[in-house]
């Protein structure tokens, strides 16, 4: 009977962990996040605070991930958003900045991640009603 080290075991369940918990490799175009925009959490938007709709489109032959809007012509998302990044394989992390949206071009940050296992929180510039999103993807 062949032996099986504890540190092979160890191996073993710590991939069967990541296994697990490991977000799955992304097929969509766009992964859009989840932002509440206005108080009470109310998608929709409300009178001070438009409806928010942003989302991330990964290019996985690059390792670069886009941040952009769902809605046509990728419009909807925050202008002058600021959007931290961490890629969990490697440790690697950033902020960035959404553009202004201006000139007929959708607000967009495009993030040079490399690949691997991203986490990505996007929040408002200076505004207090609208709670942070946050997605997670494999690039």
């Amino acid at each position: 009977m062949r032996r099986i080290s504890k540190m092979a075991i160890a191996t073993a369940a710590t991939a069967g962990a990541l296994a697990i918990t490991t977000p799955a490799t992304a097929s969509a175009a766009r992964i859009p996040f989840q932002i509440q925009p206005a108080s009470y959490g109310n998608p929709n938007g409300s009178f001070d605070v438009p409806p928010i709709r942003c989302a991330v489109e990964p290019d996985h032959r690059r390792g670069t991930v886009m941040v952009t809007g769902t809605d046509r012509g990728r419009w909807g998302c925050l202008p002058y958003a600021r959007v931290w990044w961490m890629n969990r394989s490697t440790g690697r992390s950033g902020v960035a900045k959404l553009s202004s949206g201006l000139n007929g071009v959708p607000a967009q940050a495009v993030l040079r991640t490399g690949r691997g296992e991203l986490f990505i929180r996007l929040d408002a510039w200076g505004s207090s009603t609208v709670t942070p999103g946050f997605t997670t993807l494999r690039v």
